[in-house]
C-alpha cells in the first residue's frame, strides 16, 4: 500500500471513529453508566475500598487471584488430570473410553482409518 493510500485510509477511519464517538456521547444509557461509575468510585474512595473489596462483598464465590498485588504466585507442581474421551466407531458401534492415546484398540482404529477420522469420533466426558 502506498503511503498516500495509507494516509487516506487512516483519515477515513478517524472520521468514522469520531462519528461513532459523537453518537455514543449522546446515548442516554452511556450517560447513566458514566454517572453510576463516577458515584461508585467516589463512594469507594470515601470508604477506602478497592474494586476487589466490592467484588468480594457482592460475590464471595468470585474466581479471582486472592494474592496481593506484586506478590509471587506459587504454582503447584502437580499435573492436571486428563479428561476422559469416549470414542464410538461408526463402522461397528464399538465404544472405547480412555484418558490417553495409548489404548490398543484405539491405536488399531487410527492405523486403519487415520488419526483425524478417529478423533472426529471422540466425545469429551469429563
Amino acid at each position: 500500500m502506498s503511503l498516500i493510500n495509507e494516509y487516506r485510509a487512516t483519515e477515513e477511519a478517524i472520521k468514522e471513529l469520531q462519528a461513532r464517538l459523537k453518537n455514543l456521547s449522546q446515548d442516554d444509557k452511556l450517560q447513566t453508566e458514566l454517572e453510576f461509575e463516577g458515584k461508585l468510585r467516589t463512594l469507594m474512595g470515601e470508604y477506602q475500598k478497592s474494586l476487589r473489596d466490592i467484588i468480594a462483598l457482592l460475590d464471595p464465590e468470585a474466581k479471582f487471584n486472592k494474592a496481593p498485588r506484586g506478590a509471587a504466585v506459587k504454582v503447584a507442581g502437580t499435573k492436571r488430570a486428563r479428561k476422559v474421551k469416549q470414542y464410538k466407531n461408526p463402522h461397528n458401534g464399538e465404544i472405547i473410553e480412555t484418558k490417553g492415546g495409548n489404548h490398543k484398540t484405539l491405536k488399531e482404529w487410527k492405523a486403519k482409518w487415520g488419526g483425524d477420522v478417529v478423533e472426529s469420533w471422540a466425545n469429551l466426558l469429563g
